[in-house]
């Protein structure tokens, strides 16, 4: 960045001081309006003039530099310092603080702040993340070095927590975090705070999809921590967006005394899903299979399939396979979207179809399922009752998830967030 740098260590405790050069006081803080956009403006000083607490405005400023601040005019208002509505205070409410790095959806500390003349004017342009500006803050200021400023995340890459700043904005912007997967959302969720966390829950809550997508990718504990705070009603609407088997394995997580009255608030069609999943044990293909994947009768085209395809709003890790069904709803065959691409689309799926390599019975042992669908290179495979009549898909996603240790997800998150 060719403009020039301060780091705002070098101006905390530092003089201030009249026209004349003369020491009338010390800076105690910078004050900012933080925006959705931009670099924000240093709007005044916290200052300590004779024991008291003042405010001096920026257009009072005349000079800033690191260890003296000089003032214009020849009086300074003397009137006690009050927070007014929107403002931040640089080092009481982000200095030291953690932020989330959008670019990079790990969370960062501000051990110092960057500030840069831009348009004539000091703004806040960055976040000094390194050891070293934490040991200089720390340091006395007669033996902090004034070098170079060191390389920084630019400001608007990062967002800062709205409990840092209450009364800078109601949320945290969330066009900024809705680019994030949900994997990346729910991985700071759980290297946050329970109060950080809930913030980046609250953020993304404006879209319900991507809520539920984060509550699927949360573990158990963090899931079960937030939804307890919510109120059945508030609760529900979250399950319900979710996917049948997550929900399950959420609900099935919660105090017994919860679960009923939950599944009651959920859609049918939802609620039969997954009291039925309920049924099963938890380690078995049964507890862990999906009750959604895209099934097709033997008798219609491969048009048809290929356009059911395009229509879907199934997870694309459900429709890697496609399941065919005989006349009496029994499993006939799989067939693949690449295997549908290569065939004439006036075919039937009875000409295409090939026998599933893999059939799995609901209460098949899960180190079991693992090695059969590693033994056939399967992403999914169907699960089926006595009759033969399809009762779900294990996903390899979903078996992968549940067969990963906590402590190596731990340790993951720990790595993206360091």
């Amino acid at each position: 960045m060719d403009i020039p740098l301060l780091n705002l260590s070098s101006l905390l405790n530092s003089r201030l001081v009249d026209r004349a050069g003369e020491k009338i006081g010390r800076v105690d803080d910078l004050i900012v309006r933080l925006a959705d956009r931009g670099y924000p403006p240093i709007t005044g000083l916290k200052a300590r003039i004779g024991g008291r607490e003042v405010f001096v405005p920026a257009e009072r400023v005349a000079e800033v530099e690191p260890g003296a601040v000089r003032l214009r005019g020849e009086q300074v208002d003397l009137g006690r310092f009050e927070r007014r509505e929107g403002e931040v205070l640089l080092r009481h409410d982000l200095l030291g603080r953690r932020l989330i790095n959008v670019v990079g959806a790990r969370l960062v500390r501000a051990d110092d702040l960057v500030l840069g003349k831009v348009e004539e004017w000091w703004r806040v342009v960055g976040v000094d993340t390194s050891f070293r500006s934490l040991f200089r803050r720390l340091l006395p200021r007669a033996l902090r070095r004034r070098g170079k400023v060191r390389p920084f995340l630019d400001w608007e890459s990062v967002e800062p927590f709205v409990g840092h700043v209450p009364t800078a904005r109601l949320r945290m912007a969330f066009g900024r975090l809705s680019g994030l997967h949900p994997a990346q959302l729910a991985d700071l969720v759980e290297a946050a705070s329970h109060e950080e966390g809930g913030e980046i829950i609250d953020a993304v809550g404006g879209d319900p999809e991507l809520e539920a997508d984060v509550f699927e990718e949360l573990n158990p504990e963090h899931q079960v921590e937030f939804l307890h705070e919510r109120s059945d009603a508030e609760a529900a609407e979250v399950l319900a967006a979710m996917e049948a088997d997550d929900a399950a394995d959420l609900i099935g997580a919660l105090d017994q005394e919860r679960r009923e009255p939950l599944l009651k608030l959920l859609p049918w069609q939802q609620q039969r899903k997954i009291r039925t999943l309920l049924g099963f044990n938890p380690a078995t293909a049964g507890g862990l299979m999906s009750p959604d994947f895209l099934e097709l009768a033997d008798t219609a085209t491969v048009a048809r399939a290929l356009d059911e395809l395009r229509r879907t709003e199934l997870p694309e890790e459900t429709v890697t396979t496609l399941i065919v069904l005989d006349g009496d709803r029994r499993l006939r065959g799989v067939v693949s979207p690449v295997m549908l691409l290569k065939q004439d689309p006036a075919a039937t799926l009875s000409e295409v179809v090939s026998p599933p390599p893999l059939t799995l019975e609901p209460d098949d042992d899960l180190s079991d399922i693992a090695v059969e669908m590693a033994d056939y290179d399967l992403t999914v495979a169907p699960v089926v009752d006595a009759d033969s009549r399809v009762l779900g898909i294990v996903t390899v996603d979903d078996l992968l998830e549940l067969m990963i240790p906590d402590d190596w997800r731990r340790r993951l998150s720990a790595l993206r967030n360091e």
